[in-house]
């Protein structure tokens, strides 16, 4: 059967060092039996030391990544992750609008592990303007969603409210994850299109492994997405897959190192209405 098997694209950069970007979303696509294809819009020299340097694509190199791919394949969803500058961010739009690549997941990438900026500070509008109305589900950190949003978010009524203000601007779904935040738990706040809220949490792990963890949980919801799982039970899976990647650890190179992909998922996550 032609396309008969679940395709999904990663929109993003590539890390050099194999544990977030392009190559961690690749990794988790084959994880969760979806066929991965990428479009890179910036490349890195990056390793789990952190970033040495980056370089964007030329924006007419990504628009024909984006039409070989249309031209092709039978892609059933899509996410982006690193997109650079605000060019890229309105090339990446643009061709989104033309191409049917079935729902998006933004992950909005803006800082790596080590300090090293991978959005200039002029995109974060053309996200918010442009991104994420197309969105079916962004996914951002708290140091993200703080940027995007332009307010500190500390309390758990904080995430809510800013969950609220990212669907504002037009994306359906909304993951605020609190990895950043001081709770004992890693607790996220999930805020659906349909009105339905709920709290995702797991115990916190003690562990220097845990770059590319949000590519990886973005990537998961996204290949689930393409398989045709219903975003509800997408995210929980995805939440599962990250918190077995982080607690199930490998051991490469001397920093930062990545989540394992390899991980069995085990039932250890506890989702809670919203009180």
């Amino acid at each position: 059967m032609i396309n008969g098997t679940p395709q999904v694209v990663t929109i993003a950069g590539s890390d050099s060092g194999g544990g977030a970007g392009i190559q961690a979303d690749l990794k988790t696509f084959q994880a969760r039996k979806a066929f991965g294809m990428s479009i890179i819009v910036a490349l890195t020299a990056q390793n789990t030391y952190g970033v040495q340097d980056s370089m964007a694509i030329p924006s007419g190199f990504i628009e024909e990544q984006f039409d070989s791919l249309a031209a092709d394949f039978a892609i059933g969803a899509a996410k982006t992750g690193m997109l650079a500058d605000a060019e890229r961010v309105e090339t990446v739009v643009k061709k989104l609008k033309q191409a049917d690549f079935g729902p998006l997941v933004v992950d909005p990438v803006m800082v790596a592990k080590g300090g090293h900026h991978l959005l200039q500070s002029d995109a974060v509008k053309t996200i918010n303007q442009e991104l994420l109305p197309l969105a079916a589900i962004v996914t951002p950190n708290l140091p993200e969603a703080e940027v995007i949003i332009g307010q500190r978010i500390v309390t758990d009524q904080e995430m809510i409210e800013a969950a609220k203000t990212l669907q504002a601007f037009g994306t359906q779904n909304v993951v605020v994850k609190g990895g950043h935040s001081q709770n004992k738990d890693a607790a996220d706040f999930v805020l659906l299109a349909s009105g339905e809220s709920f709290w995702m949490s797991a115990p916190r792990v003690e562990t220097a492994n845990t770059h590319g963890t949000g590519d990886t949980f973005s990537a998961c919801i996204a290949a689930e997405l393409a398989k045709g799982t219903e975003l509800r039970e997408a995210i929980i899976i995805g939440k599962k897959f990250i918190q077995a990647a982080i607690s199930q650890p490998i051991f490469v190179g001397h920093g930062h190192g990545p989540t394992n992909h390899w991980a069995q998922m085990t039932d250890t996550i506890v989702i809670k209405k919203r009180s």
